[in-house]
This record gives C-alpha cells, sequence and structure tokens, in this order.
C-alpha cells in the first residue's frame, strides 16, 4: 500500500461517498483503477488525453484487441496502441520513435498499487532515489540520469516535490531518451507522464475499502455522473492509514479530485478539474553505509527521531479548451495554477562514532574493523519549510494537410510559465547519539535546539515556440521533425549562503528527427535523434559556482522495433540506444565548476505486454544500462552513474481461473547500484517476488496481495548524502481488498 488518514479530508472523502450511491468495485486498492463494467462494451479510457487531445479521440483510444469482458473476468486493457507524450496529444505507438511503455490502471489494480513510485516499478529502466539535501517527494532516475523535474501531469510539468498517488489516474506513460523538444527543459533520461481520469459520458461508480498487515487502512471512490447529453461529472478521493514492515513508519494521506467536461461530442470542449492532496508521512533515511554497503544491521531499524514528520498540501487547478474548426484543424489550451507546500523535519544517521568518540571516514565508506555494538550513529537533521508555486499555459494548433503525395500532421504552439520557490532551511543541535546495532525509538530530546539557516526565493519564467510534423511519405514510410526554442530566466536570492544572488538566461533550441517504416500494420521499425538541455538553476536552489555555466546539453540516437503478435493480442518492443550528456557539469575545487565533463549510457530495452490465451494476461520489460563517466575532473572519470543498474527487469502475470477466480505473480530484479557518482558505497543486486489471487461475483469482489513473498532484505532507493544511505523495501505484506461497483 501506498500513503493519507481520513482526519484531513473525511468531509470530501464522505461527499464523494454520498455521492456514489451504490459504488462499483474498481482499484483493488488504488482507487484509481476503471476496470471493465458488466454490460458495458468500452473500456475506461485507458489514455485520457492531454489538453491536445481530450474529447473526440477518447472512444477510439482502446485495447489492440477488443474483447467481451464476463463480469468475472480481469482481462483488462493492458495493452495500448495509443499514448499521450507531451504536447502533441494522442499519438499511436507506432507512430512514435521511441520506446514508450504505458502502465495501465488494471495492471496497478491487479498488483495493489497506489502509490506512484510502485507504480514506476513497473519500468525496468527506471531507479527511486532521493534529492539533493535530502529525500522529499518522488526522485526518480530514468536511463541513468535524474528526472525529479520530468514529472508531468497531463501534458504539463508537475513540478512540485510530493509523494504522488494514482487514485485519480488512468494510466501512467513513461517516454524514455532526450525530449526537450516535447517538453522544454530537462528531460534527459525521458519523462513521467501521469494521465487524470476524465469524465465521461454513462453513469459508474467504485468503492473499494482495503486493509493490510502489518496496520494500514486505505478507502478509495470513484463516481462518474452524466449531467446531460454534453456534460459529466466525475469525482475521485482516497485517505489512508498506513504503517510500514518498519516499526516507525506510518503515512497518513488523503486527497480528492473533481472534474467537470462540458460540451462533450461537440466541436468545442471544455475541462475542469481539480487535484487537491494532503500527506502527512514519517520520513525514511535509510540505513547508514558501513565499509561501503549498507550497515548489516536489521532492517526495522530506525535513525531517526518518532516525532519526525514530513507534512505536504498540493493543489493542482486546470482548465483546458479544445475547439475543432474542422477534421482539418484544431486547437487547444490548457492553463494550470500548482501550488505545493512541504513542511519537513528529518532526522537521518549523519556519521558513525566508535565508543572511543573517533568519527568514521563517512567519504570512504566508512570503514572499520570493529564490531557493530562498538558503533554509534549521530543524527543529523534534515529540515525545510518549502513554497512552490507554477502558473503556466499552453497552447498549440494542429493541422492536417497534403503537399501532392505527402500527408502532413503539423502541430506548431507556444508555452508560458512562471515559477516561484521558497525554502527556508534549518539546523537542529542537540540530537541524540543511536546505537547503530539496536537504536532506540525516542522523541526530539527537549534539550535540542533549532538554528534557522538559508533562506532561497527563487523566480523563474519559461516562454517556448515549437513546431512537430509527422510526414507520411507514403503508405510505409514516415519522418518525424520538430524544433523547439525555449527562454528560461531565473532569479536566485540566498540569506546566508553565497553567492547573495544568482541570475540566469538561457536560450536553446532542441531537435527531435526520426524515420519510421512500417512494412505491414503489425510491424514498425524506426531511427531517431534528440536533444535535450539542463539549466543550472532549473529546480531554483543553491547551486555555488554553478549560475553562471552555459546548460549541460544532451543527445540520444535510438532504434528500434515494435510488433503486434498473436492477431493484436501481444506487443513486443525493443530498442538500442545511446545519451549522451556531452558537457557534463565537474568539480574543479570547492566551489569552482566547469562544462568538462561527459557521461554516457548505452542500452537496451525490451518489452512484451498482452494477453498469451484468453486468460492469461502477462507484462515483462528488460532493461540493460551501460552507462559510464567518460570524463570528469572531480575523480569519478571511469565510474558508474549513481543509482544505475546495469541490469533491471520485471515481470507481471495473471491468470483467469474458471468464473470468479484469478491469481497473479511478479518480479522485480537489479543489479547492484552504487549510492553516489564516486562508487564507494553500493547497495546490492535483489530479486523480489509479489503475488495476487481474487474473487469476483457480480459486482462484488475481494483481492489478496502479497508483497515481497519470500520476505527479501533488499533495498528500494539509495540516498547520496552522508555518505550515501540505502533505504531498504517492505519485508512480507499481505493487503485484502475489497471492492463493491455499479
Amino acid at each position: 500500500m501506498s500513503r493519507l488518514s481520513p482526519t484531513p479530508l473525511a468531509a470530501a472523502l464522505s461527499v464523494a461517498l454520498h455521492l456514489a450511491t451504490p459504488a462499483a468495485a474498481q482499484a483493488a486498492n488504488a482507487g484509481s483503477v476503471a476496470r471493465h463494467d458488466p454490460g458495458h462494451d468500452a473500456v475506461p479510457a485507458p489514455v485520457a488525453a492531454t489538453a491536445a487531445a481530450d474529447a473526440p479521440d477518447l472512444a477510439q483510444i482502446r485495447s489492440l484487441q477488443p474483447i467481451k469482458v464476463e463480469a468475472q473476468s480481469l482481462r483488462d486493457a493492458w495493452l495500448h496502441d495509443h499514448a499521450a507524450v507531451g504536447p502533441l496529444g494522442v499519438q499511436s505507438l507506432r507512430d512514435i520513435p521511441q520506446s514508450v511503455t504505458v502502465l495501465d490502471a488494471a495492471l496497478l489494480q491487479s498488483q495493489g498499487v497506489s502509490a506512484l513510485a510502485d507504480a514506476l516499478r513497473n519500468v525496468p529502466g527506471i531507479t527511486l532515489g532521493g534529492a539533493e539535501g535530502g529525500q522529499i517527494g518522488n526522485n526518480i532516475n530514468l536511463r541513468g540520469f535524474s528526472a525529479r523535474t520530468d514529472i508531468y501531469l497531463d501534458g504539463m510539468r508537475d513540478r512540485g516535490q510530493y509523494y504522488r498517488d494514482v487514485f485519480d489516474l488512468s494510466s501512467v506513460q513513461v517516454l524514455e531518451g532526450p525530449a526537450s523538444m516535447l517538453f522544454g527543459r530537462g528531460s534527459t533520461g525521458g519523462v513521467i507522464n501521469q494521465v487524470s481520469k476524465v469524465p465521461e459520458a454513462r453513469a459508474f461508480g467504485s468503492f473499494s475499502a482495503t486493509t493490510a498487515n502489518p496496520e494500514g487502512t486505505r478507502l478509495s471512490t470513484d463516481v462518474n455522473q452524466p449531467l446531460s447529453t454534453t456534460a459529466a461529472f466525475r469525482i475521485n478521493a482516497f485517505a489512508q492509514d498506513i504503517h510500514s514492515t518498519r516499526d516507525v513508519l506510518h503515512n497518513r494521506d488523503g486527497g480528492i479530485a473533481p472534474s467537470l467536461r462540458l460540451g462533450m461530442g461537440t466541436d468545442t470542449e471544455i475541462t475542469l478539474s481539480a487535484l487537491l492532496q494532503r500527506n502527512r508521512d514519517m520520513p525514511d533515511y535509510g540505513l547508514p553505509p558501513l565499509n561501503g554497503h549498507p550497515a548489516a544491521v536489521d532492517t526495522n531499524n530506525f535513525y531517526g527521531l518518532t516525532d519526525d514528520r514530513t507534512i505536504q498540501r498540493v493543489a493542482i487547478f486546470d482548465a483546458r479548451l479544445m475547439h475543432r474548426f474542422s477534421d482539418a484543424l484544431s486547437f487547444h489550451n490548457q492553463l494550470r495554477w500548482g501550488s505545493y507546500t512541504t513542511d519537513a523535519r528529518e532526522t537521518g544517521a549523519s556519521s558513525i562514532v566508535t565508543a572511543a568518540g573517533t568519527t568514521l571516514n563517512r567519504a570512504q565508506g566508512n570503514p572499520t574493523s570493529l564490531p557493530l555494538d562498538q558503533l554509534y550513529v549521530q543524527l543529523g537533521s534534515h529540515d525545510r519549510v518549502i513554497h512552490d508555486r507554477a502558473l503556466g499555459d499552453q497552447a498549440e494548433l494542429e493541422a492536417r494537410f497534403d503537399t501532392g503525395a505527402i500527408a502532413h500532421t503539423l502541430v506548431t504552439g507556444i508555452e508560458l510559465g512562471r515559477d516561484r520557490y521558497v525554502n527556508q532551511a534549518s539546523s537542529r543541535s542537540g540530537l541524540p547519539l543511536l546505537s547503530l546495532l539496536d537504536p532506540a525509538q525516542l522523541p526530539q530530546p527537549a534539550s535540542a535546539t533549532t538554528t534557522p539557516g538559508n533562506a532561497a526565493l527563487g523566480h523563474a519564467s519559461t516562454a517556448a515556440v515549437y513546431a512537430n510534423d509527422i510526414v507520411q511519405l507514403d503508405p510505409h514510410w514516415q519522418f518525424v521533425g520538430g524544433l523547439r526554442r525555449d527562454r528560461f530566466a531565473a532569479d536566485l536570492w540566498n540569506t546566508t549562503s553565497q553567492p547573495a544572488y544568482a541570475q540566469q538566461k538561457v536560450y536553446f533550441t532542441s531537435v527531435r528527427g526520426g524515420f519510421i517504416w512500417q512494412p505491414d500494420e503489425r510491424q514498425s521499425y524506426y531511427a531517431s535523434y534528440g536533444t535535450s538541455f539542463d539549466p543550472s538553476l532549473e529546480t531554483l536552489t543553491v547551486v555555488n559556482g554553478m549560475q553562471d555555466l552555459a546548460p549541460e546539453q544532451n543527445r540520444s540516437l535510438e532504434v528500434g522495433g515494435k510488433w503486434n503478435l498473436a492477431e493484436d493480442a501481444l506487443a513486443l518492443t525493443a530498442a538500442l540506444f545511446e545519451v549522451q550528456k556531452t558537457n557534463a557539469r565537474t568539480q574543479i575545487s570547492p566551489g569552482v565548476y566547469t562544462l568538462d565533463g561527459n557521461v554516457r549510457v548505452r542500452g537496451l530495452n525490451l518489452g512484451l505486454v498482452g494477453n498469451i490465451t484468453r486468460g492469461w494476461q502477462l507484462f515483462a520489460g528488460y532493461t540493460l544500462l551501460d552507462a559510464r563517466i567518460v570524463k570528469a575532473l572531480d575523480g569519478t572519470q571511469g565510474k558508474v552513474p549513481a543509482n544505475t543498474p546495469r541490469n533491471a527487469a520485471t515481470l507481471w502475470s495473471t491468470w483467469q481461473v474458471g468464473r470468479h477466480w484469478r491469481a497473479g505473480i511478479g518480479a522485480q530484479w537489479q543489479s547492484l547500484r552504487y549510492a553516489a557518482n564516486n562508487n564507494v558505497v553500493s547497495a546490492p543486486g535483489y530479486a523480489v517476488y509479489n503475488g495476487m489471487l481474487g474473487y469476483d461475483t457480480g459486482p462484488y469482489s475481494v483481492q489478496l496481495n502479497v508483497f515481497n513473498l519470500g520476505d527479501r532484505r533488499y533495498f528500494v532507493s539509495l540516498i547520496p548524502s552522508d555518505g550515501g544511505r540505502s533505504v531498504p523495501g517492505i519485508g512480507r505484506t499481505l493487503q485484502m481488498t475489497f471492492s463493491y461497483r455499479y
């Protein structure tokens, strides 16, 4: 399970439940799965479009294999032939010359997934990590590069640092490889696009209640109500109180997401939506390193304080307009305002100290030959209050026309944005010294003192124009080409850190190009090239010595194929790629950086998804990452980039057993990873197995998910700070979900 208790949003949830009348069984515990409804032959839109393609295409976006679904079946639409990746709206996967993975809500429901981080473990090219200076929110590495600022919601940047839930998502879509032409700054390894649920023309609803061992409860609901033949309202909500197998850790989270859709089926459609979420989570900075590895202690050990907390409030409001002038010309506009607030008082292992009072060298992975019972952990604080605001607008025009025998689909657009970021840091002294082997569970001592630290205030503005053309040269050949011109300007003020003021203005032209050969409807082969850029002030945080540097530049080459097999019941993908950061920032001396670095990642992606037989579904992937810091001046040359396993694979498969029963089993595997670029601290590889058993009868269903079947010790994420910490994954956990739907 993932994370809010009913307390902060009980009223909102009760309203949603009241609207549900009888509610329908949907997501097993995520509250985000719109499963097939008996009596309705349409699957819930597996891809909710971005502003570029919400209404007219939704009815056509279905799984590749039309399936007549019975009430007890779980043959849901894992398989997709379209995705909404960026401002270009809904596109056929065959026409996208890059690797794309679509995680459908039905897939996540069968896995019992409710957190975005858990959903992304289905993509073997993704690893989880911590942000600079601490772990807040979803911090992700994709193809060996940080994607913390490359998380999107309905095609627009979702810049806040918070723990995302899938309760209002119809799918999660991952586009791999540099894509600044589509998304602007960032996107070195790719982007993650969350696709929200949208109101539909039919009435339906669902309610799910989940309980877990160890202690945990979650309630979720999804209600859709047509208001007329052209209007509908939908509301999703969840609340949860979750405890981890690690004794002290717990999360109390909740959220509500209403949406109103007007003008469905007409030439002009407006969609208004909001996402309101509150998290009160227990931060986890994991285990400290010892002799270059996670300390060999009980993974239940907690090196923090029992009254630590991370409180987050998220409010996102969207207004989307789509107007169709004709079948060949349409206009799309999306306006978003987002507010993200974080109040974090977080404590973690800062250093390891011997009984004699000697501090071990954390830069060398805390080497020692002393027994564990003679070592102690000095706690350190990671406290901050963050206020993050973002206002953005994206407008585009899509035109379809011919030049002689050549067909064009041309998308031109403008993006404008304004961000404001305030971060007040503080530090605490007088924190306790804990036993490494058997740490006591203590609240903050009364003698601890708090000292205000640096207050950073940042502003950034974005302005961009772009154009992308899909050129159909003949029935078998396509060319995809695009250009984007970005202007990014940022100002940053500090109260105690130096420099006291930093300013940066960046202009960059991103390109994207690819050829696609489709000999028939079931084969597609492509070769593509793309670029991206990373300004040093992109995150509006302190970057001493980097503020005057030009942006880092990235380029990608990829060749691959996409095949529909078994009469379109299975989809197979394969790709070879190289991503290179050609002028990576590298440190010459303390506070002095230059753009003389080079980081290169070569790799292989394989994916297989769909129906092997009528009742047997499969989702599988494998990624090989040959990653290397080719050039650096800070001693990391020749090393492997942080948090980048050479091999990673994922598997999930379900079977329909008779009319009512279904079962599933899956595995996630990763090889060794390093906590930081210096490769001093490493976390071992692991394989974790999960299982599922479900029973469906009429509108009711019950589902049991078992996570970490073998109760395996493994580390789910790595944090580079303080020598390199490793956060343990959960132990064996049982989760039971009861659902009702209409």
